[in-house]
C-alpha cells in the first residue's frame, strides 16, 4: 500500500472510531488523546490526520452524512416496496438503530446539533447540508408513495418529508430525556395520520 493510501486508511480508522465516542459523549467531552487511543494511533500524531478538532469534526460528519446518504439511497432504489413501505422502513430503522444500534449507529444529528451549531460555523454548515439531502430523499419516497397510491397528496411532498424528519428527531430527542419509547410509538402514529392516503 502506497503512503498516501496508509494515510487514508488510518485517517478513516480515527473517524470510525471516535464516531461511538462521541456519539456516547458529545464532540466537546471526547479528547484527542481517548481518540487516538480508540483508533489505536500513536499519541501526538493527530495534526499529521487533521488540521484541528474542528477540521476533524467536520471530516467526521462528512463521512456520517454520507453514509447516511448510502442506507437511504439503498431503501428507495428497492424493487417490490411502495412509498409509504420504503418510509415505514425507514422509521422502523431509525427505531431500531437509536434503540438497539450500536453506537456507531445512533443519530449524530440528533446528538451534536445543538452542542457543534453554536461552536463551528463550518460544522453547522455540514449538518444543514445532511439534513437537506435527508429530507430531499425522504420527498423522493413521498413522491413515490403519493404516485403509487399509498401517502396521500395533502401536502407537498418535500413538506411532508420535512415534517416525518423534524418529527422523528423530536422523538429521538423524547426518548433521551424520559427513557421512554412512547415518543418513538407516537411518531409512528402521527406519520402515519400525515402521510395516510
Amino acid at each position: 500500500m502506497t503512503v498516501a493510501g496508509k494515510h487514508v486508511q488510518a485517517r478513516r480508522r480515527i473517524l470510525e472510531s471516535a464516531r461511538p465516542l462521541i456519539s456516547q459523549r458529545g464532540f466537546s467531552a471526547v479528547g484527542l488523546s481517548q481518540v487516538l487511543e480508540a483508533a489505536q494511533i500513536p499519541k501526538g500524531s493527530f495534526y499529521h490526520y487533521f488540521e484541528s478538532k474542528e477540521h476533524f469534526g467536520a471530516a467526521l460528519l462528512e463521512l456520517y452524512n454520507e453514509q447516511y446518504l448510502q442506507k437511504l439511497d439503498a431503501l428507495i432504489a428497492e424493487r417490490g416496496k411502495t412509498g409509504f413501505e420504503k418510509l415505514s422502513a425507514y422509521c422502523q430503522c431509525w427505531v431500531d438503530a437509536q434503540q438497539h444500534g450500536c453506537l456507531s449507529e445512533k443519530c449524530l444529528v440528533v446528538k451534536l446539533a445543538a452542542e457543534v451549531s453554536d461552536l463551528s460555523e463550518r460544522m453547522r454548515l455540514i449538518l444543514e447540508e445532511g439534513t437537506t439531502a435527508i429530507i430531499a430523499r425522504l420527498a423522493c419516497m413521498v413522491e413515490e408513495g403519493q404516485q403509487d397510491g399509498t401517502i396521500t397528496k395533502a401536502l407537498p411532498a418535500r413538506l411532508a418529508a420535512s415534517v416525518v424528519y423534524q418529527t422523528w428527531l423530536g422523538a429521538t430527542l423524547l426518548v433521551k430525556v424520559t427513557h421512554k419509547q412512547t415518543a418513538f410509538e407516537d411518531a409512528f402514529v402521527a406519520t402515519r395520520q400525515l402521510l395516510a392516503s
